[in-house]
């Protein structure tokens, strides 16, 4: 990757890293669809003043609409719910690690439905590096109470949500104005949630605590609106394989978060599952030099 690649993925991976910490905060004090409906509210918000300063020409038919509308449906809402229920039974680092699997599930999918990002060598060893950093983090914290079984499954199905969407939006957003990738999936998505909290979790609650406030306009603002511009970028600039392995950055991320603000133990695990999270990332990414 060039330089200005890596200067977005690193940013990219840090905002995410910790929007695992800000939905633990959140969902103490309201329901996960709530969460959701003001997060991607204030992101759309947020892309809406991107969009007014930069003047793009709007999508004008159906055919233009649909993909980046139905990507606020399976990149957005549904694994941004799935995440924030999660949370309300597993530790913001462990929905970190776990959503460190997005790679796993991308490469496959990818290689089936695109034609310029099939399975390679680098790529494979590069992913069972990474991996195997998920499992050394993850063997202290998952699967210890049978209560968080649930959790842990819902993050690990937004994953697959996450995997398939990403690959759909290389497919079929290439011709897309880039502001549209970000504001349209947001556009559906703030439809869709505050229909369901709404309905759902009734009377939609107004948060009282400032802390609250901060973790959703982090999220909307910063975990949405500008993640997302970032996000869309990289997909169409690397491909969504190398895209998806910011999700590696996650575990250090997470973990670290928990140790510094929730007290968590500093392990082996952490250090050793670090040091093979960023050995996987320079693994997947170096291309040799020819001469």
């Amino acid at each position: 990757m060039k330089t200005k690649h890596w200067i977005v993925f690193i940013t990219l991976g840090i905002i995410w890293s910790s929007s695992f910490l800000w939905i633990k905060i959140a969902v103490q004090e309201v329901g996960p669809i709530t969460l959701v409906a003001y997060r991607v509210l204030f992101g759309l918000l947020f892309g809406l003043i991107v969009v007014f300063f930069q003047r793009p020409q709007w999508p004008r038919t159906f055919k233009e609409w649909f993909p980046v509308l139905l990507l606020g449906i399976v990149n957005v809402a549904i694994p941004f719910f799935l995440i924030s229920w999660g949370e309300q039974a597993i530790d913001s680092a462990v929905a970190a690690i776990l959503d460190s699997t997005v790679p796993l599930f991308t490469i496959v999918i990818a290689h089936f439905l695109l034609h310029d990002d099939k399975m390679t060598v680098q790529k494979v060893l590069g992913l069972l590096l990474g991996f195997a950093g998920v499992v050394i983090l993850m063997s202290k914290d998952i699967g210890q109470s049978p209560s968080s079984l649930l959790g842990q499954g819902a993050v690990v199905l937004a994953c697959a949500f996450y995997a398939g969407s990403t690959v759909y939006a290389r497919k079929f957003t290439e011709n897309t104005p880039s502001i549209f990738r970000s504001v349209g999936p947001l556009i559906s998505s703030t439809a869709v949630m505050w229909l369901g909290a709404s309905f759902i979790e009734a009377p939609v609650k107004i948060p009282q605590l400032p802390i609250t406030w901060i973790a959703l306009l982090w999220l909307g603002i910063l975990g949405s609106g500008l993640a997302f511009i970032m996000n869309y970028y990289l997909i169409h600039e690397i491909g969504p394989t190398r895209t998806t392995m910011v999700t590696y950055i996650f575990p250090l991320g997470g973990v670290i978060l928990g140790v510094l603000f929730l007290h968590e133990q500093l392990t082996w695990q952490l250090l050793t599952g670090a040091g093979f999270i960023i050995i996987s990332l320079v693994v997947a990414n170096w291309i040799p030099k020819t001469t």
